[in-house]
């Protein structure tokens, strides 16, 4: 028995210090992210002499060729986890992270920010491999807890990565890449020292190019039952959240003449409201108003913040008004459930296989449309045609799910 109960507390810990260094990973990736944001403004500008406007034209491209490295290195990220293990994909990306990060620290000119999106983007396609490494050594009635402080991880990364940006950025707009590059280096070592192999040699499978790609994922969009206009919210959803991201940075400068600080600011405060309703409020509406009811609140208060913040005059609107925008985080986890419920347990992975898909073509395609969108509007006097544009795609997922029986 003690011999069994040594063995146990072995594998445990061999289990929690697989998790938390994979954790880490997906917490650097997700800072990598945000740490850059606030800074874009000032470095293109700087080194490419654009104006303000210009330079969020230029910044959507970037989060375009971002999204699109993603796209594509997922789905072989993932292939290549299942035929050489967790541990060299994870590593390998991690070292390519912090050596991509140095080279936007210096890059001299758009064409080397460019490129470095398209590494971090390629780099930056780790989820897969390391929600299978949580997988490979979690039994399966504890994965979704294990899964849980992989949304966490998402969580703290988008509140730390802004923050971080925008307070280093005093220091010179390139110095983000460089904490970027040594909390990736620092992870890489960790994972070089202390990561064991997750995936066991008779559970690999072969690399198979001609499944490494993502049209298929479409398919499953047509065995999802009667789920389409769900998943059609969703996109719409989907597209408007990225309003954010694609614009935030550009947004507050033009409009509100906010610093790297200042932007780093907002975007921890918006991060923080968000992780505190996910994990103190969702649960109780979702309990009190069911799935359906939930989302359509969840949606309709985003799409009220966004109309606000359109015509906001002021910096410290920006945080009142998202003290009602913060309910839209209710929208995912009541989403999620009304369309696991609208189809059969053999249908499940279809399901999530099509909204993985619809995932990738709004992060594609919404940066660019709010960008030039917040360029056309801010060329006419009115910085806030993007968030108009992103409250009304809310507002039609909301009306959607109000109008179908789910």
């Amino acid at each position: 028995m003690s011999i069994l109960r040594n063995r146990d507390r072995a594998e445990t810990a061999y289990s929690q210090r697989a998790v938390h260094i994979v954790i880490g990973a997906i917490l650097v990736d997700t800072i990598g992210f945000g740490v850059v944001t606030p800074v874009l403004p000032e470095l293109i500008t700087r080194i490419s002499d654009q104006s303000l406007i210009e330079a969020s034209r230029t910044a959507g491209w970037m989060l375009v060729i971002f999204a699109m490295g993603q796209f594509f290195a997922g789905p072989i990220m993932g292939q290549l986890g299942d035929r050489f293990g967790r541990r060299p994909v994870l590593m390998i990306a991690m070292f390519a992270f912090a050596a991509d990060y140095l080279l936007m620290a210096w890059a001299p000119s758009l064409f080397w920010l460019f490129l470095g999106r398209v590494i971090a983007g390629i780099s930056g396609a780790v989820l897969g491999p390391a929600s299978a490494a949580v997988a490979d050594v979690t039994p399966p009635e504890k994965r979704s807890a294990a899964f849980g402080m992989v949304g966490a991880a998402f969580g703290v990364g988008f509140i730390v990565g802004p923050a971080l940006g925008g307070m280093v950025a005093g220091i010179s707009p390139r110095a983000p890449f460089i904490v970027a590059a040594g909390l990736a280096a620092l992870n890489a070592v960790a994972m070089l020292l202390l990561l064991p192999e997750t995936l066991k040699p008779e559970n690999r499978r072969p690399f198979r190019l001609r499944d490494a790609h993502l049209l298929g994922s479409f398919r499953p969009l047509f065995e999802a039952g009667n789920a389409a206009p769900l998943l059609v919210a969703w996109l719409l959803w989907q597209l408007g959240s990225l309003v954010y991201p694609a614009t935030w940075a550009f947004w507050g400068a033009l409009n509100f003449g906010w610093n790297a600080r200042a932007i780093g600011l907002s975007l921890a405060y918006i991060g923080l409201m968000m992780v505190l309703v996910q994990s103190l409020l969702t649960g109780r509406i979702v309990g009190w108003l069911g799935e359906k009811r939930a989302a359509i609140m969840g949606l309709f208060c985003s799409a009220a913040t966004m109309f606000a913040y359109a015509f906001a005059t002021e910096g410290w609107q920006v945080y009142a008004f998202f003290a009602v925008g913060a309910i839209g985080a209710v929208a995912y986890p009541a989403l999620n459930g009304a369309l696991s419920k609208m189809v059969d347990a053999g249908r499940q992975g279809a399901l999530q296989g099509g909204i993985a898909s619809l995932n990738s073509v709004a992060a594609v395609t919404g940066p660019l449309l709010f960008s030039q969108t917040l360029a056309a509007g801010a060329a006419q006097g009115f910085a806030g045609a993007a968030l108009l544009v992103a409250g009304a795609l809310t507002a039609a997922a909301g009306l959607i799910i109000a109008k179908i029986r789910v």
